[in-house]
């Protein structure tokens, strides 16, 4: 996707959206919340017609929200950890590669059905963007695939714009009612840059860093939330997916020379798993 059409996605559709609800609306009393869980999902990293890394991930996450007059403020974070098993047509296998994975991201969002549109109150629809960092932190250094291949730690660093919207829905009013909904996402991809740590193999090479600039991500999600007396459950089952395309081109160098040129490849990340979290 151009930069003109990201742009036109991320400053001018969003706002001209939110600014049509600007008609006289009856404030509603502003509140905060702020959620505590923890996630377990399956991750797998692929170079199509390269490599793969596939494994199962555990992790915290936690969010903070404000709702005002149909404003939604909300700050997000989570931090996972995982073993992977990296297969390679050329290079072999590697079992028990040890991965972490950290995210941080601040929304902005509007809610469309307020008094003055539809006067049901048991029904949001939120529009939202923002902006998220995700690292990805993948170390086999000290380890030897089946071929011999020597490992290396790998860092990914990505900048991106999170646009999607979120529909829930409410049943009864009381401190045991509980609600459903569902979020889609379009991730609008910024900025990315790749190291690879080749100095961790012992052979003379320096390390490598890669830019990447083309790709885009993917999310979607239920959430069932259920209230309680001083706090709410929340089951929220997840699909995450990034889609980035082959960096640039920079020179390997192996003892002050130039050896050859490296590139991070086309490559597919995707995350399926589960949420379980507390919302006071």
């Amino acid at each position: 996707m151009n930069r003109i059409v990201k742009f036109l996605l991320a400053f001018i559709i969003f706002p001209v959206l939110v600014n049509f609800c600007y008609a006289e609306i009856p404030e509603v009393q502003p509140h905060h919340s702020w959620d505590l869980g923890t996630e377990i999902y399956h991750f797998e990293y692929e170079e199509p017609g390269l490599m793969k890394d596939k494994g199962l991930f555990y992790g915290l996450n936690t969010s903070y929200q404000y709702y005002n007059n149909y404003r939604l403020y909300r700050i997000e974070g989570r931090i996972a950890t995982g073993k992977v098993d990296y297969e390679s047509q050329g290079t072999g296998t590697m079992d028990n590669v040890g991965d972490y994975t950290l995210e941080l991201r601040g929304l902005i969002g509007y809610d469309l059905i307020n008094p003055s549109f539809n006067s049901r109150q048991d029904l949001s629809c939120i529009p939202f963007i923002g902006v998220g960092y995700r690292y990805l932190n993948d170390d086999s250094s000290d380890m030897i695939t089946s071929t011999g291949a020597v490992g290396y730690e790998r860092e990914s660093n990505y900048i991106y714009s999170p646009v999607g919207i979120e529909v829930t829905r409410y049943f009864g009013s009381d401190a045991n009612s509980w609600s459903i909904g569902a979020t889609a996402e379009f991730d609008i991809f910024w900025w990315g840059r790749q190291k690879s740590n080749l100095s961790d193999a012992g052979l003379g090479y320096a390390d490598l860093r890669n830019k990447q600039d083309s790709g885009y991500g993917l999310r979607g999600s239920l959430k069932l939330t259920k209230k309680s007396e001083g706090f709410d459950f929340v089951l929220e089952p997840f699909i995450r997916y990034w889609h980035i395309d082959r960096s640039n081109v920079n020179e390997v160098f192996k003892v002050g020379t130039i050896w050859g040129y490296g590139w991070e490849p086309k490559n597919e990340t995707t995350e399926i798993g589960v949420k379980l979290a507390i919302k006071f």
